[in-house]
């Protein structure tokens, strides 16, 4: 009885290796999200693009095609976020794929 080797495998200890890369993996995204405001009013966020972008011209971007208006935040977490009024999700989304500033594997949309 004393003899027997049970399988050594720890399950867990791939998981955090895992979860890591996948930490890692989530900061290099492009997060689109919208907040509501009151009534029918949202806002739209865009946060995580890469750091020698020019955000300010991004935003610039963003309101003359989509009509909107906008705003460049200072954010601790995610650094410089654009902020949109109206629910500009896909628009945003194309805009970057289009132009060709991000993937479209490296967007992700969170909303409703």
């Amino acid at each position: 009885m004393a003899d027997l080797k049970f399988n050594a495998f720890d399950a867990f200890a791939d998981e955090d290796g895992a979860q890591k890369g996948k930490l890692a993996n989530q900061a290099e995204k492009v997060h689109v999200r919208v907040q509501q405001r009151n009534g029918r009013k949202c806002i739209t966020t865009v946060a995580g693009l890469a750091d020698d972008l020019d955000i300010k011209k991004i935003c610039k971007a963003f309101k003359k095609n989509f009509s909107c208006n906008g705003a460049v935040q200072n954010d601790e977490e995610s650094g410089e976020v654009i902020q949109l009024s109206g629910d500009q999700r896909t628009n945003v989304m194309e805009f970057l794929v289009d132009q060709e500033i991000c993937h479209n594997e490296e967007i992700v949309l969170h909303g409703f």
